[in-house]
């Protein structure tokens, strides 16, 4: 899957997934054949967080 660029759009669009179809992050970087430490770190630079407890970015 092409990840978007924009911080905002990758924040938007991993969230949804996560909300609307799997139950970690680990299952949608399998799923989707991506890499969460680049997610992570992508989305870290931005200034979120990832909580496995909520299951989303914040």
């Amino acid at each position: 899957m092409e990840l978007p660029k924009d911080p905002m759009m990758l924040f938007s669009v991993i969230n949804m997934k996560l909300r609307d179809f799997y139950p970690s992050l680990d299952a949608l970087c399998e799923d989707l054949h991506v890499s969460k430490s680049e997610i992570v770190g992508r989305l870290k630079e931005a200034g979120f967080e990832y909580s496995e407890e909520q299951n989303k970015f914040w």
